[in-house]
This record gives C-alpha cells, structure tokens and sequence, in this order.
C-alpha cells in the first residue's frame, strides 16, 4: 500500500476517534419548540448582518451592497452606504450600533473593499452616523491588505465586549499556508480596536517587530459569528472548518487556534490536511463539527421567553439550512438541537430589544421567533 493512501487511512481512523469523544455531534429535532416562525421582513436575498435602532427599526446589509432601513412594515434604501467588492462571500456584510449609540450614534459596518492597491478587495470596518436616509462622517477604522481577486474568507463579523472594545474578524482569505499563522500578515485573525479606530495599548503583539498590531489572536480560518457570553464577557466564535472541523472558539488574547497547522477536518478533495487535531501551544475548541454544518451567525440567549432556553447558544447552518441550539454546562456544550429544519442557509441571528429571537434566512428574509409562552 502506498504511503499517502496508509497516511489517509490513518487520518480517518485518528478523526472517527476524536470524533467518537465528542458525543455533542450527534444533533437530535425536538418534539416540541417554544416558538412559532412568522416572516418579518420578507424578500431579501443574504442579509448578512443586521441590528435594531432604539426606535424600534432595524437596519439590514444585504450582501449585494444595498443597506436598508426596516420601519414598520417599509424597506427604505440607506443612501452613501461603502462602495463593496463583491465577489464569491465578498461584500456588504455585518452591521452593529456602537454600545452608546444613543449618546454618539456611530453605527459599525464590515465589508469587503476594492480600495487600495492590487486587484480584487480585502475586509475592511468602517463607522458611521445616519442623518435621514443617508449614512454621514463615513470613516474607515481598518483595511485587510493586500487585496485579492480571492472569493471566499472574508470573516466579517462585529461585536463589542463589556469593556467597549470593538472586536471583529478577517477570514484567511484562501491562503491558509500564508496569513493565519503569520501576525505580521492579515487574515486569519480576530482583531481588536478601540470604537475610534486606534489600537489599544495593551493589545498582545503591540511592540513585536512588524506585527499587525490590531490582531487579538490569529490561526483562524473564516470566522462568521462572534458573541459575548453574558456570564463571563468572554468573545466566542464560531468558524468555518474545509470538510469538517467547524469550530466554536473562547476568544484568548494573544492566543494561536491552530488552522492549518492542527484541525479535525480534512481537504474537500477527502485527502488530509495534517495528522494533527492538537499541539502544545495551540488552543482547542471548545466544540467542533463533523460534517460540517457552515456556521454562520451566532447569539447567546438571554431572554425567559423561550422556555428552558436562556444561556444557551444559537448558530445557524448554510450548509444544512437550518437553525441550530446549543445547551451549555459552562463552556462544554452538552446538548445539540434542529430547529426550522429545511427553513434555507441561516445567515444571522439576533436577540432583539423586545427578547424575541430574530433569524436571517437568504433568498427568504428575516424571520421572527414568536414565543409561545
């Protein structure tokens, strides 16, 4: 037998095991679900990301470029919205309110860019306010280099910690032997600034010789949800794995997640990308996916209206298409369940003001979940 097919079937044999140790894949269907679906916002093709404003309206990104306001019952194009490359994942992508919006009114916007130099685009976070319909005092915070005419990886997702620091995320961007591993390189990395754009003092590689100083950690592949866990501040991701090995992940400073050098996935061609699931120096998910469901979006539930729901989380699924809830015993998730099975690719989840849960499905809109209570 040929070397490569024993170091395959070797490979094979070390995921089945790992996986065999990971009893939370198996994902079960309720009987019963504390919510009824009713569609929102309707006739939206990806609406990659969206946020609620104190009156009440939401503001949505669609892919495609357009940024629309969501109030009562009419869509309204947002004028002066950033000019996108939209290409592949590429695009108008997440949207988030500055913790104090009500007092600033800075609104945060990822995308993907064509601006600078080189063909093609990176992911870049701009702010800005709203006047009317018109997006005002638009400023870019931070640009990907270089650009490539890539599709895929583009990361993108936005949050704020409890201590107002703006975190967000740049997938890989199709070079996994290049950017994750490498801090004096973009992509593959979760950043860290400060709401105006600056980097703060004691991000962890602020004063290494020729680092991306804004990098928080590095060796992702293409993280699409971020969330605060309520109870312990920490970030969370969750991120996309090649052919299995989607990740969730407690967000450290200065911490290395391993990709491409450990994984418990595989290339999609079904040859191995290593022999490695774990490594001295490289942190481990809390929680990994095999298949791979493509996680996208991502929320913890801190409403009473879903019953026995709070303090667990909610990803949705591109590639199963469906909406995905995750019970918890601290950080190991102790439970799987599919709900809204067959609903389409579940882009992005919410928890709105009114402590509903409200879910973004492409070529469908954005649904409400009733609760039933």
């Amino acid at each position: 037998m040929k070397k490569s097919v024993l170091f395959f079937c070797f490979f094979v044999v070390l995921l089945n095991s790992s996986c065999a140790q990971n009893p939370e894949n198996k994902v079960s269907t309720p009987e019963q679900v504390p919510f009824d679906a009713e569609l929102f916002v309707d006739d939206l093709q990806i609406p990659w990301g969206f946020t609620f404003l104190p009156d009440g309206s939401m503001l949505i990104t669609e892919k495609n470029g357009d940024l629309i306001r969501f109030f009562n019952g009419k869509k309204t194009k947002i004028d002066n919205a950033p000019k996108i490359y939209q290409r592949g994942q590429g695009g108008l992508l997440d949207i988030e309110l500055h913790p104090d919006y009500e007092k600033n009114g800075w609104i945060y916007i990822s995308y993907a860019s064509p601006e600078g130099d080189n063909k093609g685009g990176n992911t870049a976070i701009m702010r800005a306010k709203l006047d009317g319909t018109k997006l005002v005092q638009n400023e870019v915070l931070y640009k990907a280099v270089p650009n490539t005419t890539k599709g895929q990886h583009f990361g993108s997702r936005i949050v704020f910690d409890k201590n107002g620091y703006l975190f967000f995320s740049i997938g890989e961007r199709g070079e996994r032997d290049i950017n994750p591993q490498d801090i004096t390189k973009d992509g593959g990395k979760i950043y860290r600034l400060n709401d105006d754009g600056s980097v703060p003092k004691d991000n962890p590689f602020v004063g290494k010789n020729g680092a991306k100083t804004a990098i928080y950690s590095y060796g992702h592949r293409n993280p699409q949800g971020l969330a605060v866990n309520p109870n312990t501040g920490e970030i969370w991701d969750n991120e996309h794995g090649p052919r299995g090995g989607d990740e969730i992940n407690i967000i450290k400073k200065g911490t290395n997640y391993g990709w491409p050098v450990v994984t418990y996935g595989i290339n999609y061609s079904g040859t191995p990308i290593t022999d490695k699931t774990k490594m001295d120096g490289m942190e481990q998910p809390i929680h990994y996916w095999v298949p791979s469901i493509a996680p996208s979006g991502m929320v913890f539930i801190t409403t009473d209206k879903y019953n026995g729901w709070k303090g667990s989380v909610l990803v949705g699924s591109l590639a199963f298409q469906y909406l995905e809830r995750l019970e918890l015993d601290g950080s190991k998730v102790t439970k799987r369940e599919k709900l809204m099975d067959g609903i389409g690719r579940v882009r992005s989840i919410e928890e709105g003001p009114d402590g509903l849960i409200y879910v973004g499905v492409e070529g469908k809109g954005i649904y409400r979940l009733n609760s039933k209570k």
